[in-house]
């Protein structure tokens, strides 16, 4: 009797499971967890740039974004950040998560912006006081608000502003002129790094990101109503199709004191770009080398760079690439003409 009571609670768990589904591992859905809308956990400003739609990547690439290794870079739950071991058992801390080494793992550019001026004895102004990324960037940025953002430079989804610690500057001539079309960003970034050649073959059969990264320039877009600092970043498709991306880049190299003017006006980039052409990677003694100063964005502008194939592991120079596909990322807009030209002239003149 008891046998057959026990055989018949069996059966009846089986059909309720089935039925229902295990209450204790079903999905989470997205309204009763609103990390799962954040940017950390989507990771959708890379499918938005990347979608063929918005002009982006899949148009040469031809692979959808749901085939990328790409999609797996995010932050699966709390436990990424959140998790410590403690007397042999898991614990939630909020310190690690505020550890300026957990950001690092995962942001790699910043991690080699960080030390790149740090051997060069210039680090960043906030940095050097012992600041760390959860002083500014806020937790409604890393968790979300359940609003699914496309970007970190959608309007809302960032909270973080100079302004919010710095509300009135010094009424310096540089303050002065450039009022409210230049934001803080274009004068007191000291530099961005850049990943050039990032090689999409390997990165579909491989699922490895491989490029060459450079420094000590930084570009100048529009966004937001403003002249802003940016950054580049160019592929390789197919052996020989090339993509040459701008976007709005904030880099974690913040200068105290903002560039002087001849940093940027009247210098022979800013006539370079005038003329329609400019270099900006080269080889040099078997090196990838490439241009120092600021580089505004131009619609139009023969952007020149070195293209290399990846074979065997070794890189191997493209003697004639396409021309590339140019991309504007992140809600950014080129510079304008007359933007240009202000650029162009000498201060004073």
């Amino acid at each position: 009797m008891k046998k057959t009571l026990v055989i018949q609670l069996i059966v009846l768990n089986l059909i309720l499971f089935g039925l229902l589904g295990n209450p204790y591992g079903q999905e989470i859905k997205k309204e009763n967890c609103f990390f799962l809308s954040s940017l950390h956990y989507t990771a959708k400003g890379m499918e938005y740039w990347y979608d063929k739609a918005n002009d982006g990547l899949e148009i040469l690439a031809g692979v959808p974004y749901s085939n990328l290794t790409c999609k797996n870079c995010h932050v699966p739950g709390c436990d990424r950040c959140h998790k410590v071991e403690k007397d042999k058992r898991l614990n939630y801390s909020t310190g690690a998560a505020k550890n300026q080494t957990m950001c690092l793992e995962c942001h790699a550019r910043e991690q080699a912006i960080i030390g790149i001026d740090h051997a060069a004895k210039q680090p960043d102004v906030h940095l050097a006081k012992g600041m760390k990324c959860t002083d500014c960037h806020s937790s409604r940025e890393m968790h979300g608000d359940g609003v699914e953002y496309i970007s970190l430079k959608q309007p809302g989804a960032m909270d973080t502003k100079c302004e919010k610690c710095h509300p009135s500057v010094k009424p310096t001539d540089s303050h002065t002129v450039h009022g409210d079309k230049v934001d803080c960003k274009a004068c007191h970034i000291r530099h961005v790094v850049s990943c050039t050649n990032c090689h999409f073959d390997t990165l579909l059969k491989e699922g490895k990101r491989t490029a060459i990264p450079v420094s000590g320039w930084v570009f100048l877009m529009n966004y937001g109503g403003k002249v802003t600092s940016a950054n580049m970043q160019n592929f390789v498709v197919n052996t020989d199709k090339t993509f040459l991306m701008f976007a709005p880049h904030m880099s974690h190299s913040v200068m105290k004191e903002g560039r002087k003017c001849d940093g940027c006006h009247g210098t022979k980039i800013m006539k370079d770009i005038q003329s329609g052409k400019i270099t900006l990677t080269w080889f040099e003694k078997g090196k990838v080398m490439n241009l120092k100063g600021v580089i505004p964005v131009v619609k139009g502008v023969d952007y020149q760079c070195i293209y290399q194939d990846r074979k065997e592991g070794k890189w191997v120079p493209i003697q004639n690439p396409a021309k590339p596909l140019y991309h504007y990322a992140a809600f950014g807009e080129p510079l304008s003409q007359e933007q240009l030209n202000k650029l162009v002239e000498r201060m004073g003149k």
